[in-house]
C-alpha cells in the first residue's frame, strides 16, 4: 500500500481523533470492538465504522478470537505514515542546512 492513494487512506484514517485513540488503544490487542466501544460516548455501529476505516486504510487488523473480534494496531501500515513523514522532514533540514549556509557565507562575503 505504498501508492499515493494508500498514503492518502493512511492520512485520511488518521485524521479523525476517535480513529487515533483507538489505535493507540490497540497497540496491546487486547480489546474487541465491543470493549473499544465502551470507551466511546458514540453507539457500538459507530465504532464498528471507524474500526472498519482504520481496517481498510491497513491501520489495524480484526482477528477473531472465538466471538470476540480483537483490533490489534497494524505497525506496517503506521510505516507508511512515518516514512513520508520522515521524507519530508529529510527535505525541511536539508533546506535549513542550506539556509544556515547560505547565511554564514553571507555574513563571512560582508564581514
Amino acid at each position: 500500500m505504498s501508492t499515493l492513494a494508500g498514503i492518502d487512506q493512511v492520512f485520511s484514517a488518521l485524521a479523525d481523533a476517535t480513529r487515533r485513540d483507538i489505535v493507540r488503544r490497540a497497540i496491546d490487542g487486547t480489546e474487541g470492538v465491543a470493549e473499544l466501544a465502551e470507551h466511546y460516548p458514540m453507539s457500538f455501529a459507530a465504532v464498528q465504522k471507524h474500526v472498519a476505516v482504520l481496517e481498510r486504510a491497513g491501520v489495524i487488523t480484526k482477528e477473531r478470537t472465538g466471538r470476540r473480534k480483537v483490533v490489534r494496531t497494524n505497525l506496517d501500515g503506521l510505516l507508511i505514515a512515518r516514512r513520508l513523514l520522515d521524507t519530508y522532514e529529510d527535505l525541511w533540514r536539508g533546506r535549513y542546512g542550506r539556509m544556515t549556509d547560505l547565511i554564514t557565507d553571507r555574513k563571512e562575503t560582508h564581514a
